[in-house]
């Protein structure tokens, strides 16, 4: 059996999960930073990680039964993320693998959200919708590694509603039981016109915000706002994804990242999946958002793999693209 311990601290989660090659998971350690206003900020949320960190670390080990020494290899996600974030869990993960002697290895978040989806839904070989704070993408596995075919061109979905409703005051927490404050705030509206914006299989949401936050202060209902810019950003997703289906041929549809986690996204997605006539896998509430588990699971395939860094060179990369890294499984 071969042990992963996998460490998340790419924006507002500092994770540590620890898995086994069965596949199981053996623990699921987590601390969330929150603003008490306005968006992450970096330096604090890596200050409130120093913190955190060691408890966080000790309470993954005593969930999993195992003492440090019996890992196998220290997985950690240098990218891509906030820099002064990402330089905390390298910083700590380059300290294990040096101490006692463990492999490091170095993973790309993105790639962990969708191996993670992948996991746990038994998607094979899907056509992947990859939406959280920082990342709106279109994906799927061709020659060895993800391909982008379709993305955001300015901000991301889950950053569009973030900055939504903190402009319209409602935020933060953003996330609240399960459901975001768009989403909450949407129910009783009614549809009031806002630019609706695809580019071939591409999507844009900085327009919409703009306009979305002019028609509240010109006088429109909170609740219209929020219902409308939630069926334009949506449903736009959806269009985008559906062109890549058709341009792909896939049979499957997998839904991962923080956003997944919203139910009026994946009924959209249920009924494109029903009219297209594929499947659809949407990671659980719980592995959607950020996680050591995913970093932990996305180590161990790489592990397998012979992919290992030295620490001294295991440095954090901002701007890590999941389509350059190579897939070997």
């Amino acid at each position: 059996m071969v042990l992963v311990l996998g460490i998340e601290s790419t924006a507002h989660t500092f994770g540590v999960g620890i898995v086994s090659d069965e596949p199981r998971i053996l623990a699921d350690s987590r601390f969330s930073y929150v603003p008490s206003k306005g968006g992450i900020h970096p330096r604090e949320a890596a200050d409130s990680f120093i913190k955190n960190a060691p408890s966080v670390l000790r309470e993954a080990l005593s969930q999993a039964k195992v003492a440090i020494d019996s890992v196998d290899a220290v997985a950690v996600a240098l990218g891509p993320g906030l820099g002064p974030c990402l330089r905390v869990g390298a910083t700590i993960a380059r300290a294990l693998s040096t101490y006692y002697g463990k492999p490091l290895v170095p993973v790309n978040h993105a790639v962990a959200h969708v191996e993670i989806g992948r996991m746990l839904t038994g998607a094979g070989d899907p056509l992947v919708v990859y939406i959280s704070g920082g990342n709106t993408v279109i994906t799927a596995r061709y020659g060895g590694r993800y391909r982008v075919f379709g993305e955001t061109l300015d901000i991301a979905l889950g950053n569009f509603m973030d900055t939504l409703v903190r402009e319209l005051g409602l935020a933060p927490p953003y996330v609240v039981g399960g459901v975001h404050a768009l989403d909450r705030c949407a129910e009783g509206g009614k549809y009031v016109e806002l630019p609706y914006v695809v580019k071939g299989q591409d999507t844009s949401y900085s327009g919409l915000l703009t306009a979305a936050l002019r028609a509240y202060r010109s006088g429109v209902r909170v609740e219209d706002v929020c219902f409308s810019a939630r069926e334009v950003a949506y449903s736009s997703l959806v269009e985008v994804a559906e062109r890549g289906l058709a341009q792909l041929g896939k049979s499957e549809i997998l839904l991962v990242g923080g956003v997944a986690a919203s139910r009026y996204l994946v009924e959209k997605f249920r009924a494109l999946a029903e009219y297209r006539g594929v499947k659809l896998y949407v990671v659980p509430p719980k592995y959607a958002v950020d996680n050591g588990v995913m970093i932990a699971w996305t180590g161990l395939l790489m592990f397998k793999h012979g992919v290992t860094v030295e620490p001294e060179n295991a440095s954090v990369k901002q701007r890590w693209r999941l389509d350059s890294v190579d897939i070997y499984w």
